[in-house]
């Protein structure tokens, strides 16, 4: 049985699905790695250290499709390699099936098995295959050190012969795994941090880094079985809305990780509110690519409303790709692990087992 992955649009996607260091655990369950040319270039990772390793390289995407029995890909590849596909193959990646539902639905005509992992169940079982939580602990770093990039100020209080220099007011808004990380980045960088989130139950967490939790008045848990944000209701996005007006007064930093899986992301952090805070100050928005949190984000630009400015990045990991793609192969192979059966040597489809049909797109 044979794995393929052939490279991305690298124009949206730097990441990739298979490094080196995983090819030997492919091997060890008897699968065979078939790449396209230059897979792994642009991260200077040339062919011959996949080579080396046991991999096979062939000369375009269409060779290494074709000759596949499963494809593992980051995203899902462009029409032109997904034509290629053929009868019965396995596709997998973060294929984003709320985005890309026609597409999808075309590839399951030809009886090609989906398998998107971002749809993965919140269970122990499911953690070491768990895309969401290895990328989103990246993403939540990055944009902390991108966001005081860009902030004009020290973050840490100094005190100094001349005088102190006070230190810098972050607010991490949701407290999931990429807020999380950014709590304990600032933190160690010397901010003074809040943090918000709809869980009741990011509460003990956020302290336990450190961190203030700002509490809705007579707010409720809005929290999924499975982990996730609930949609709020209008009088929680009231009285969160009041409580988050006085708060950025005096914020120096933003950091935007609320989502709900599937759907836009929260509109939490409205203009009028942007117009009262302090020039200088900066909201670094992870929700873009889903809308933002932020009234003003806009995709791939960085807007100065007043003096404050608002990033939104697309793809933040895309300044990360290889600590990512790292995390992604593991996270890859141990979903390819649990599909594969070791006796018959062969994928088997087990609807029985929730990881699989979670993640199955249907």
């Amino acid at each position: 049985m044979i794995i393929g992955s052939i490279s991305e649009n690298k124009s949206i996607e730097n990441r990739i699905a298979i490094t080196p260091d995983v090819i030997k655990k492919y091997k060890s369950l008897g699968l065979e790695i078939y790449l396209s040319k230059g897979y792994g270039e642009h991260l200077g990772i040339n062919d011959r250290n996949y080579e080396s390793e046991g991999a096979v390289i062939l000369n375009t995407n269409e060779e290494v499709i074709k000759n596949s029995n499963a494809v593992v890909q980051m995203n899902i590849p462009s029409d032109e390699n997904l034509n290629a596909l053929k009868n019965d193959q396995i596709l997998i990646g973060v294929l984003n099936p709320y985005a890309n539902e026609k597409k999808l639905k075309e590839i399951k005509s030809k009886n090609i098995k989906c398998f998107s992992l971002e749809l993965l169940p919140r269970i122990t079982r499911a953690q070491s295959m768990d895309i969401l939580s290895s990328q989103a602990n990246l993403a939540g770093y990055k944009a902390v050190i991108d966001s005081f990039a860009y902030f004009q100020k020290a973050i840490p209080m100094m005190m100094t012969a001349a005088g102190t220099i006070s230190a810098a007011k972050v607010l991490v808004v949701g407290a999931g795994v990429a807020g999380l990380q950014a709590i304990a980045t600032a933190k160690r960088m010397g901010a003074i941090v809040f943090a918000t989130d709809v869980r009741l139950a990011s509460k003990e967490q956020v302290e336990s880094l450190g961190g203030k939790f700002l509490t809705v008045e007579g707010a409720e848990n809005l929290e999924t079985e499975g982990g996730y944000a609930k949609e709020t209701s209008e009088e929680f996005k009231k009285k969160q809305e009041e409580l988050l007006k006085e708060t950025l007064k005096k914020i120096d930093i933003i950091i935007c990780t609320a989502l709900i899986p599937g759907k836009k992301a929260p509109l939490i952090i409205k203009k009028d509110m942007i117009d009262n805070m302090q020039s200088g100050s900066v909201i670094y928005d992870l929700a873009a690519p889903q809308g933002g949190n932020s009234d003003l984000t806009k995709v791939n630009e960085i807007i100065d409303s007043n003096g404050v400015k608002i990033i939104g990045e697309s793809n933040i990991l895309n300044k990360l790709p290889i600590s990512a793609s790292g995390l992604y192969a593991k996270n890859m192979f141990n979903f390819v692990n649990n599909l594969f059966d070791k006796e018959k040597k062969n994928f088997e489809i087990n609807l029985e087992d929730e990881i699989i049909e979670k993640t199955m797109v249907k």
